[in-house]
């Protein structure tokens, strides 16, 4: 996971869409208000920032300096969140955990390591929770004009080696031969409103069109989705519901 992201915390702390209160909500009431959770690539506190107020403590990990520093600034008044440099690889070295999260960030795992490792690592009774976008999402109404600007900057192709786009296997699928295999999904909407500012600083927020990766194309870039975007929809106004799921892992019963 690292490195993927230089340079987009900023855009990724604004223009990323919430999980919803009533997934916060969801996640909070499973992990009980004395747990203590890690929230395993936490990006700038998407989801640590909110469970925050619910949970005894969140452990926010990250591999990139710079969404933790985000995250940092976000929850300046949050004394319950320590931000703490590390990835999935390191896991026996933080502090315990009862619980775990995780945002659109389990798919750049080793994610069967991961799961065998948390099994040791997990008390009785420790959930993983998984949470983002549905199996079958729903394409953004803007991607087919964005993807003919990606495809311009040769950024189309950009994936990590065990995701759910380059192996097929959905986490469902992989958690379901885990042992957390015991699953539970709830969906939850909310309608999110864009305009043309907001749709090109969520490409900056991906790790494909991150602006390290962009370097100096990063202007060039914006001007060229401004155009593409201005010609698709010259209102400028989109209007997307945003599905999320929260899928909540244990271990099965004896």
């Amino acid at each position: 996971m690292r490195d993927l992201f230089g340079g987009a915390a900023p855009y990724y702390a604004k223009y990323r869409t919430t999980h919803g209160d009533p997934a916060i909500e969801h996640l909070a009431m499973t992990f009980g208000r004395d747990s203590t959770v890690l929230d395993l690539g936490c990006g700038p506190g998407t989801i640590a920032i909110p469970l925050a107020r619910s949970v005894r403590e969140v452990l926010a990990v990250d591999p990139d300096e710079e969404m933790l520093a985000e995250g940092r600034r976000l929850a300046a008044a949050v004394p319950n969140i320590r931000w703490i440099l590390s990835d999935s690889t390191r896991l026996r070295e933080l502090p315990a955990f009862g619980h775990i999260v995780m945002g659109r960030s389990f798919h750049w795992m080793d994610r069967r390591a991961v799961l065998a490792e948390l099994d040791e690592l997990l008390p009785p009774g420790g959930v993983v929770a998984i949470v983002g976008p549905t199996r079958n999402p729903q394409e953004e109404p803007w991607e087919p004009a964005m993807r003919r600007v990606r495809d311009e900057f040769d950024v189309n192709t950009f994936t990590a080696a065990n995701s759910y786009q380059a192996t097929g296997e959905h986490p469902h699928d992989v958690l379901a031969t885990s042992p957390f295999s015991d699953l539970d999904s709830t969906m939850y909407e909310h309608r999110v409103a864009y305009d043309l500012d907001a749709v090109i600083g969520l490409q900056l927020s991906y790790s494909y069109t991150a602006p390290a990766r962009l370097g100096d194309r990063v202007e060039p870039f914006k001007e060229a989705a401004r155009k593409a975007l201005l010609a698709a929809n010259p209102p400028c106004r989109w209007e997307q519901v945003v599905v999320t799921e929260v899928l909540l892992a244990r271990r099965p019963r004896d």
